[in-house]
């Protein structure tokens, strides 16, 4: 079934924002273009009774560059959209702060990551507080109000019943992503030129706000590749020899496209749990519909059973995976850390949580209908490395049925994520 939106989606990390806007003298919501952050600002601002200083706008822009301290100093909420293309805005904001520190006065948005601008890194220390705006997640796509991830991290895998999701369901989901513009295309062409252009404006004008890029006609190249590598543990040696570039150059152009939220590392997670962990990162596509069409992979390709698009699917479905318990991680309070687990022996496990105590959650996604006992054995692993502290671990997978599998190891579908438990 083709998901297609209709009307404004109602966003999961409204409510997060304003509780926390409670405690936190700066609120940054920071994520990737056309993600809706611009929607929720104003959602946000209407409720707070505030106005929104736009600085997309040329004109606010500059008149906000000229005399920050004047547009900062209003009475009441502050709220201010797209900071980053005025970042001496967070001097003036510290400015006030330093004559009235309390909770609740300014909001911003950012499509650039704080720590990406120089000038921002050290203005507001221990005032901001960082929210993630990620894609839709499929909850909200579907009005579904997922509390998956909150229920196996209060030590409860929710039981769910069959849920018949074929596999192409997946792959249409997988492909669409989770960008509302695209969404609200029909799939194909359409879809496809806003991904494009999405990608080719990012590119020629985040990026280079941000840096100055020698060499900017790589950066669609190496993005590319990038795609090609996600899931899979990041080897900037191999991506700087396809392009016949320096690894360190390669490595700060990942990090730029890091910066505008094109991509992210997942790092190593229990690094130094076994003497054979491994410690370098992986790296994800932010939203597996941009993976899907910087490898022009469509859901005709990726449905069919050859070696290469089983693989190609395996790698994307993971990312989706990822992408969905991050977004829902992003919401909850208690996340001490987030990562992979692998070792030098060829023990894999694609997502780690661990809660403020200590303890631990972990995930493995299956591209398949079915999951056989052996598959569990890097889970199995992980849980005997971690011992009373590991909650469980889960693999997801295509199939329709969910069981646990043995002591704190589970094999449920994937499609719970996004399901309302038989609890709920």
């Amino acid at each position: 079934m083709e998901q297609r939106l209709t009307g404004l989606v109602q966003r999961r990390l409204t409510q997060v924002a304003l509780d926390r806007f409670e405690d936190e003298p700066v609120l940054l919501l920071q994520g990737p273009r056309s993600v809706g952050k611009s929607t929720l600002l104003r959602q946000l601002a209407d409720r707070l009774g505030a106005d929104v200083v736009d600085l997309d706008d040329v004109a606010t822009r500059d008149a906000v560059a000229a005399d920050p301290a004047t547009f900062v100093a209003r009475p009441g909420v502050v709220c201010i959209d797209e900071y980053q293309h005025v970042p001496l805005v967070l001097d003036a904001i510290k400015a006030e702060l330093n004559r009235d520190g309390r909770p609740g006065r300014f909001i911003l948005t950012g499509s650039a990551r704080h720590e990406a601008l120089p000038v921002a890194a050290q203005a507001l220390t221990g005032r901001l507080h960082r929210l993630p705006v990620y894609p839709l997640s499929q909850g909200e796509i579907s009005g579904v109000e997922e509390g998956f991830l909150a229920r196996v991290l209060d030590g409860d895998v929710p039981a769910v019943g069959p849920l018949p999701m074929e596999r192409h369901d997946y792959i249409e989901r997988v492909v669409a992503g989770g960008f509302p513009v695209p969404l609200s295309r029909p799939r194909g062409a359409r879809r496809a030129r806003w991904i494009d252009d999405y990608i080719r404006l990012t590119l020629e004008r985040d990026v280079r706000e941000l840096a100055r890029v020698e060499q900017a006609a790589v950066l669609p190249r190496l993005l590319e590749r990038l795609a090609g590598q996600t899931a899979q543990v990041l080897n900037i040696a191999r991506a700087a020899s396809d392009l016949r570039m320096s690894e360190r150059t390669v490595d700060s152009y990942v990090r730029l496209l890091e910066a505008v939220f094109l991509v992210r590392r997942l790092p190593a997670w229990g690094t130094t749990l076994t003497a054979r962990a491994g410690a370098r990162p992986k790296v994800h596509m932010l939203d597996s519909g941009i993976a899907a069409r910087l490898l022009r992979l469509t859901g005709e390709k990726l449905a069919r059973r050859d070696p290469t698009a089983l693989t190609e699917l395996g790698h994307l479905l993971e990312t989706f995976v990822v992408g969905e318990l991050l977004k829902q991680a992003s919401w909850l309070e208690g996340v001490a850390g987030i990562g992979h687990w692998r070792t030098r022996d060829g023990d894999e496990v694609d997502l780690v949580i661990e809660r403020d105590d200590g303890a631990v959650v972990a995930f493995e996604v299956k591209a398949s209908q079915r999951v056989d006992g052996r598959e569990l054995a890097p889970l199995r692993k992980l849980r005997d490395a971690v011992g009373p502290s590991f909650l469980a671990g889960i693999a997801l997978h295509l199939g329709a049925q969910s069981y646990a599998a043995e002591d704190r190891l589970y094999v449920v579908s994937a499609a719970a994520l996004w399901s309302a438990s038989e609890a709920d």
